[in-house]
């Protein structure tokens, strides 16, 4: 059903959720000219008693529900089955962070999205289905929508087609394919050359392009050591 494009199966409680912000801007544009596909299928449907129950109460007690391991495997199967060279993700707050290298990576996949809801999945369902699981941020979050919403936006526009300039990409924060590979972008200026009081450097309407890169790239190093110095002992390291 499926062709060579970028595409993915978005499992979840909400497909009325999809394709929401993926269907704005950059993204929306590139759906709509059929640069990349998307479906969603709907959990509950996989659910066999006549009030279409997902979950139940965790053994051992607890606060919460957890997803049943019996309803997300038959989901699970189906999406695998109309996209087999596909990578599974599950998003949860134990999963690998979320980097510019990884999306990269992941926009040169077809991939089928498990967004959790309750307390989580039943384990055994993870250790049966093995996905990658993936973590956008040290925090919690009420379901994996929002996380899958992250994961497209940032890999949709790595495609071919959909961003205007390669430069674009090239120069941007966490790129890894230029000299700014590890620091946080440079500052952007545009007309009018005086605004508030304020003009732009002028090195920027110099025209010295060799300039112009030197300028930017002592920008960004010196936003990295102010903002992140994490990224910038890293880029220190290696």
């Amino acid at each position: 059903m499926f062709d060579q494009k970028f595409s993915t199966i978005v499992l979840t409680l909400f497909p009325e959720m999809f394709p929401g912000p993926l269907g704005h801007s950059l993204a929306g544009t590139a759906l709509k000219k059929g640069l990349w596909n998307l479906k969603t299928l709907q959990i509950r449907d996989y659910a066999t008693d006549k009030h279409k129950t997902v979950d139940d109460t965790p053994y051992g007690g607890g606060s919460g529900m957890v997803m049943r391991p019996d309803i997300l495997d038959t989901a699970i199967t189906d999406a695998k089955s109309q996209m087999p060279d596909a990578q599974l993700i599950y998003f949860t707050p134990r999963g690998a962070p979320l980097t510019q290298k990884l999306v990269q990576d992941l926009s040169q996949k077809n991939l089928i999205l498990l967004c959790g809801r309750f307390e989580g999945v039943d384990e055994r369902v993870l250790e049966i289905h093995k996905p990658l699981e993936i973590s956008i941020g040290d925090y919690v979050l009420s379901g994996g929508e929002i996380a899958a919403f992250v994961l497209l936006d940032a890999c949709v526009r790595l495609l071919p087609g959909v961003m205007g300039s390669k430069d674009s990409l090239s120069e941007e924060s966490f790129s890894e394919n230029n000299d700014f590979a590890g620091l946080l972008e440079y500052p952007h200026y545009t007309k009018p050359p005086i605004w508030n009081g304020n003009a732009v450097p002028d090195v920027l309407l110099s025209g010295n392009h060799a300039n112009i890169k030197k300028w930017r790239l002592l920008q960004s190093e010196n936003l990295t050591k102010a903002l992140r110095p994490d990224l910038w002992a890293r880029r220190k390291r290696e």
